[in-house]
């Protein structure tokens, strides 16, 4: 059986020592009273509730699934996962970073995504349940109308409603164009909506007494393609006027999808007959209120993929120190045994760093984010909400792909330190791997990130927002770039900042020629720019972890940390120098294969 112990100590080191956050917050009239003593004890209770309550019923949740009583359309999720939302709502823990005036405690979205990476680490498929709330609620807050937010707010986010985005049909994917589901516009006001949708995750449950399903449609008389997608919102109960639930809505679960991984989590088949809805933001205007669950989401699942290496991580370090196999190839170290633990072998502890690597860079990259997203909400400087805003669009790509490839190398890395005990079932690895596989694909595929990141976020504004970026970098740069000590980790990155400035310029001409260019570069594009982004999270981890030794500090999570970084930029770092030479090999070998691919 797995086990966990939540990273509190690492992230108390990222958000207070690196980022310091609480100063940061105190320039946000509505945080500026939030101390790191709340952030601590806040996080501590986070951990005690994904050990103690949801991890226990993750092994068993993937086996039991969800089921669907086809007569009713309802469905059943795993024993214990009904329960464990019941004390999360009595907990509080659905408000934590939502707004006061509709219940919500109002503390940071970096609070609320530490409790959310320890959610995920104890079990992905229940976290995606109350998870996936979140988007709605934002979604909401920003395009809803006064009627609709006082109708839904309040319940989202206390917890006592769920909610889902519909988006994909079966013809469709990534390519909401081509979306058929209609929407007919009612003397009430209201719409009715029919069409079929597939791929709905948390899309029908028995944890709360209504989900609030945020569909996609279109109108009698929408333009073709993306630019004639409106948005509704469609309970599964209607709502009375005074908050009540009314009667069933047109809308249920047909069918339930057999999975890899997640099987705790009902990813539903949506029909949806002449059910009622409302509109939410302007007609033919809804990708532009979905984006913001859509982003949301995408930050939410590079957020599942950390949480996912962390335990992986854990469970294989735990594994590789008991486990014995074969002598060190240096020499004998465990006298007294007959073997040595597998952890004296180099390419075991090359597995393990990586993960940790992968991990610790993810964290630090995910709370920079969350600390954006706060700024970019509620920082009384208009200057700086839009910057914040504009850097944090640029790096969401890159957390959601990049963080999720991490993953599946961390994971399956993990797994193999087990050797063939990591491909039963019974030490929990091989769930780890079949549950992240998933977060690559949804919420837009990796290489759609990498096409939003190249084309739209860089190439799209002539890599203005990646400059901004850049000027971080610089700052950082021009800080240490004369500490002999920092070195080592700051010239890898300086270095490559420059090489992805004239990186971007050659693709963008070529993608000018060729489109096809673009495309073909794209994914290693991304990771590039990751190893650009992680590379400047582990200077700033590492220049934190330097000035605490000098200062005669000899815990040794310090030196833990700057073992992590050389390993970081030794080991893995690297892997950008080749990126570059396949991005700059064209799409002539992959575009002329005609032969190949008959």
């Amino acid at each position: 059986m797995p086990a966990y112990t939540p990273p509190l100590r690492d992230m108390q080191f990222v958000m207070h020592e690196v980022l310091n956050i609480t100063e940061e917050l105190k320039a946000l009239p509505r945080h500026a009273d939030v101390d790191a003593e709340t952030i601590n004890a806040i996080l501590e209770e986070g951990g005690k509730f994904a050990t103690e309550v949801t991890f226990p019923l993750n092994i068993s949740g993937d086996e039991e699934g969800c089921v669907l009583d086809k007569t009713t359309h309802e469905v059943k999720t795993p024993k214990g996962f009904k329960e464990a939302y019941a004390q999360y709502v009595e907990g509080g823990w659905a408000a934590l970073s939502c707004d006061p005036a509709y219940g919500g405690q109002g503390l940071p979205y970096a609070v609320n995504q530490c409790v959310y990476e320890m959610l995920n680490s104890a079990n992905q498929a229940w976290t995606m349940y109350p998870g996936l709330s979140h988007g709605a609620y934002e979604a909401l807050a920003a395009h809803g109308t006064d009627e609709q937010k006082k109708t839904y707010l309040p319940k989202l986010t206390s917890g006592e409603w769920t909610g889902t985005m519909c988006l994909t049909e079966p013809h469709c994917g990534t390519d909401l164009g081509l979306l058929r589901t209609k929407a007919e516009p009612q003397p009430d006001g209201t719409y009715k909506i029919t069409g079929n949708k597939i791929f709905i995750s948390a899309g029908e449950h028995d944890m709360t007494s209504n989900i609030i399903h945020l569909v996609l449609a279109r109108l009698p008389d929408a333009p073709k393609g993306s630019k004639g997608i409106s948005l509704f919102v469609v309970p599964k109960f209607n709502v009375n006027a005074d908050g009540s639930i009314g009667s069933r809505n047109g809308i249920y679960c047909g069918g339930l999808e057999h999975k890899m991984g997640i099987h705790g989590n009902a990813t539903a088949q949506i029909v949806i007959e002449g059910a009622t809805g409302t509109l939410v933001g302007q007609p033919n205007k809804g990708l532009a209120a979905m984006f913001v669950m859509m982003n949301a989401a995408r930050l939410g699942v590079g957020n599942q993929s950390l949480g996912l290496t962390e335990v992986a991580f854990q469970n294989a370090l735990a594994y590789a120190k008991d486990r014995t196999q074969m002598r060190s190839l240096s020499g004998v170290k465990a006298k007294d045994k007959d073997a040595d633990p597998i952890i004296v072998h180099p390419d075991v502890r090359k597995m393990l760093m990586t993960a940790k690597a992968y991990a610790e860079g993810g964290r630090a990259l995910s709370i920079f984010c969350t600390l954006l997203l706060d700024k970019e909400h509620h920082h009384p400087d208009e200057k700086v909400r839009k910057e914040s805003g504009e850097i944090v669009a640029l790096l969401t790509p890159i957390v959601k792909a990049f963080i999720t490839d991490n993953g599946h190398t961390s994971t399956n890395a993990c797994m193999q330190v087990f050797g063939g005990h990591g491909f039963i079932k019974e030490w929990g690895m091989e769930q780890f791997v079949r549950d992240n596989r998933i977060n690559m694909i949804y919420e837009g595929t990796n290489t759609i990130q990498s096409l939003d990141l190249l084309g739209r976020k860089v190439l799209g504004n002539n890599g203005a927002t990646l400059k901004k970026f850049g000027k971080l970098v610089g700052k950082l740069v021009a800080e240490e770039g004369v500490n002999e000590k920092m070195s080592e980790f700051i010239t890898p990155v300086a270095v490559l900042g420059e090489q992805l400035t004239k990186f971007t310029t050659e693709i963008g001409f070529k993608g000018f020629q060729n489109p096809d260019e673009v495309g073909a570069a794209a994914v290693d594009y991304l990771r590039v720019a990751g190893h650009f982004v992680f590379g400047y999270m582990f200077a700033l981890m590492a220049r934190t972890a330097l000035r605490e030794i000098a200062a005669g500090n000899d815990d040794p999570f310090y030196v833990a940390k700057l073992q992590t970084a050389r390993f970081y930029f030794a080991k893995l770092f690297p892997e950008t120098a080749t990126l570059m030479r396949t991005a700059r090999a064209g799409a002539a070998s992959l575009m002329n294969t005609d032969a190949a691919l008959a």
